[in-house]
């Protein structure tokens, strides 16, 4: 991935005409794979000017997904780029924890935009 993705980040993708958000929670290096922890959110905007004004008050934004693992190739299958960053919340970081914390830790190699129910 040509981009230096830091946790706390959001990220843009865009799906047929509207543009949607996920947050970056953290990065897991294996021994096989990197692991990518994100958040997604509700919202869809027409276009990236009217994203970027919707992470001026980022806590207004609403979450659809608390916690999504995914293995580096379902990460690197939705292009992504980074709008800004901010530091994450304890509560943002809660289901990265309780992910953690799980013996039973699932890692989808399901595109983002799959584990959303979009196209």
């Amino acid at each position: 991935m040509s981009q230096n993705f830091q946790a706390g980040d959001f990220l843009i993708f865009q799906i047929e005409s509207a543009y949607g958000l996920l947050r970056l929670l953290a990065m897991e290096e294996t021994e096989t794979d990197t692991i990518w922890h994100l958040a997604a959110y509700n919202e869809m905007f027409l276009d990236i000017e009217m994203a970027d004004a919707a992470l001026e008050n980022s806590q207004t934004l609403t979450v659809s997904n608390s916690h999504l693992a995914l293995t580096n190739r379902a990460f690197e299958s939705t292009q992504v780029a980074r709008m800004k960053n901010e530091p994450l919340t304890s509560e943002e970081l809660k289901f990265f924890e309780n992910w953690k914390n799980n013996s039973n830790r699932e890692v989808s190699d399901r595109s983002v935009r799959l584990m959303l129910g979009l196209r």
